[in-house]
């Protein structure tokens, strides 16, 4: 018999590859969600005979360093549980900060809002959720990622309208908008190498990467169509590469937008760029 605490740090010691306290972190989360643990159950015994076999092909997929938020099917963002799959985007902190930006800053009711490149849908669901009473509508090129999407919105009870669209190509059909976000791709493929193995072998390349040679095309083309979408006076949010804030605002500047804001997230990296139409 071994306490909760106990299996977890051993179990944590098999994975190699992450940090002491990211491995217990996982374990942890696995725990919890195969055996209902908590914190609070940490001082309780247990044997591990007695653990379902799920767990353990579970904890095999975890020592790959496939995420566990691939694993177990769900991520959290802002207070919810989002389902993810490989063609989505796992949901993440900095995201979260772009959200509680636009919830802050837009407590009108009634507001029109279109999310570009929507994955799991977690931005505009939790818009949808948050704010009062808005029309909210998300857009993505993969397939796969709406049925994602809308399978949370409804879970979730958040009333949003989705739609495929490629956004290099086509115009969505959505107008008069008040709020228009995206977190596009924006890592140059340049960087792959910099990027830890657990991002690079499961997440979609086609949610992550832009080619080197026009690293700010989604931001260029957004910003061009967010001309057409956009009432006056409108906003455009934008999460961004840490390396091309100045550079997607002047991006803006130049098209005509104004009031160009570059924001840093909490670790202090500029990461969210906000403008008016």
């Amino acid at each position: 018999m071994h306490t909760y605490q106990e299996l977890i740090s051993s179990w944590a010691l098999k994975l190699g590859i992450y940090e002491k306290q990211e491995a217990e972190s996982l374990v942890s989360w696995l725990f919890e969600h195969h055996l209902g643990w908590r914190r609070s159950d940490m001082l309780n015994k247990a044997e591990e005979a007695s653990f379902p076999s799920k767990i353990f092909d579970d904890f095999e997929r975890l020592k790959t360093g496939e995420p566990i938020q691939y694993i177990i099917g769900k991520g959290p963002f802002y207070g919810r549980d989002f389902h993810v799959s490989p063609h989505t985007l796992i949901p993440r902190n900095e995201t979260e900060e772009l959200v509680h930006l636009i919830i802050k800053e837009n407590p009108t009711s009634g507001l029109r809002i279109l999310d570009i490149g929507t994955g799991t849908g977690c931005i505009p669901i939790s818009l949808a959720l948050e704010l009062d009473h808005p029309e909210v509508f998300g857009v993505d090129i993969s397939e796969e990622a709406l049925e994602i999407a809308a399978k949370n919105a409804e879970e979730l009870g958040a009333k949003v309208i989705f739609s495929s669209c490629d956004i290099l190509t086509e115009l969505p059909e959505v107008e008069a908008l008040d709020i228009l976000v995206s977190n596009p791709p924006y890592i140059p493929v340049q960087e792959k190498s910099q990027m830890h193995k657990n991002v690079l072998d499961f997440e979609p390349g086609l949610a992550l990467f832009v080619s080197n040679e026009d690293p700010l095309i989604f931001y260029r083309t957004i910003a061009e169509k967010g001309k057409q979408l956009l009432k006056p006076d409108g906003k455009l949010y934008f999460e961004i590469n840490e390396k091309y804030g100045n550079e997607v605002a002047e991006l803006m500047t130049n098209l005509g937008y104004f009031e160009v804001q570059v924001l840093k997230d909490l670790n202090g990296k500029d990461r969210i760029v906000v403008a008016r139409c």
